[in-house]
This record gives C-alpha cells, sequence and structure tokens, in this order.
C-alpha cells in the first residue's frame, strides 16, 4: 500500500471519509491511491472528488465516497482475506477492496455494468478481482466461503445464501430495509449464525433483487 502514489484530488474523500469516523489507516491510503475518476462516467469526471453518488447506467448511482468508506471500514479487512462483494457498479468499491484483501469476488446484476466495471479495473493494473454477472442474493457458492461478505443493495434481512456463506468469525455488511431508506449493519458470524454487531449509519441504497432478495 505505501508504494502506490496518491491520486490529485483523492485527499478530499480520505478528509471525507475520516469526517464520517473513518480513521482505519489502510482504508484511508486505497482511497488516496485510487482514482475515482477512473470509475465513474467520463461525463462525470469532473464530480470524481466530490462526496456525492453519481449516476451510471440501468438507473443506478454510485455511493457516496464516505458510505463506502465506513462500509469497506467496518469489514476490517485483512491482506489474507478473501472478500464477495453484491454490486459492482463501475468498481470503485471494489479497488478499494482489491488494495485490502488477498482476493475479491464481485457480482453484479447488470452485464454492461460488469464489463464497464471489468474494464475500469483492469485499467488501473488490478489483478486479483473476479468480477461475475449474476443473482448476487444467491452469493457465489463456488468460490465460498468468503471472510468478508458487503453488500451494496438494500434488503430487509441477510439472503441465507450469503450467511452461510462467511467463515465462522466472518464480517457481513448490509444495508437493512426496504430500499430507500435503511440502517446500514455490521454482522459476524458465529457458530449458531450470524450475531447483528452495530448499526453503522443510516442510508439510501437501490432495492435487492433475485432469488433470495425482491423478485
Amino acid at each position: 500500500m505505501a508504494d502506490l502514489p496518491s491520486q490529485p484530488g483523492a485527499d478530499s474523500l480520505v478528509q471525507a471519509a475520516q469526517a464520517a469516523g473513518v480513521r482505519d489507516r489502510r482504508v484511508l491510503g486505497a482511497i488516496r491511491s485510487t482514482p475515482r475518476e477512473k470509475f465513474v462516467p467520463a461525463a462525470y469526471a469532473g464530480k470524481a472528488y466530490a462526496d456525492q453518488p453519481i449516476p451510471i447506467s440501468h438507473g443506478q448511482v454510485t455511493s457516496q465516497p464516505s458510505l463506502v468508506a465506513v462500509m469497506v471500514a467496518a469489514l476490517g479487512v485483512a491482506g489474507t482475506d478473501k472478500v464477495l462483494e453484491v454490486g459492482t457498479g463501475y468498481g470503485y468499491q471494489t479497488a478499494l477492496l482489491a488494495r485490502l484483501a488477498a482476493q475479491v469476488i464481485s457480482i453484479e446484476a447488470w452485464p454492461g455494468l460488469a464489463a464497464q466495471a471489468q474494464r475500469n479495473l483492469a485499467g488501473q493494473g488490478i489483478t486479483n478481482v473476479e468480477v461475475m454477472t449474476g443473482d448476487g442474493s444467491q452469493g457465489v457458492p463456488g468460490h465460498a466461503p468468503f471472510d468478508a461478505i458487503i453488500v451494496s443493495a438494500a434488503f430487509p434481512q441477510v439472503p441465507q445464501p450469503l450467511a452461510s456463506q462467511l467463515t465462522i468469525g466472518g464480517r457481513l455488511v448490509q444495508p437493512v430495509g426496504p430500499g430507500g431508506d435503511e440502517d446500514v449493519v455490521l454482522y459476524r458470524r458465529a457458530d449458531g449464525g450470524l450475531t447483528r454487531v452495530r448499526v453503522l449509519t443510516g442510508a439510501r441504497f437501490v432495492r435487492l433483487h433475485g432469488r433470495h432478495g425482491y423478485r
């Protein structure tokens, strides 16, 4: 991480993350070294370092960078971890996770978004990510178990496949609610199942669709 250059403009996102309570130096370093303008549509590149969501295709938006930082930091990702990301978008959060983990599996419902994210990640020389297209509510059993899972869409409960694909002691962060008004919650898996650790923040996310989400 120390060898990665700082990106012009990224200090504003580091400051926004710190203002949101993020203190993890590895997470702040990942933000500092990741050029967000490479992970938004070209027409919005000039707004890449504002702490705000940005529209992307299929009626989706990127998450606010400070919210991404809070969610990623709560996972406590170690350099040896395998992480599952549900909802790739344009790949900015994916890139942060890739700088923190050994391997990232990211699943995106929209093929066009998945393809764009792959191009964005490849353009930054990020090679420890596999982007897949599919139903994120089912997880990716062929790559399980995961040390951490991050879900970028809302549902009133954690889909059972995601809970079962966590290692014992694994962490999961998900917006819990109907979509548009939810709590972002950190969970940890124990022998008896998921334990709710704490609410990280309130937020507004799109709905999680799929077999174990909204139909």
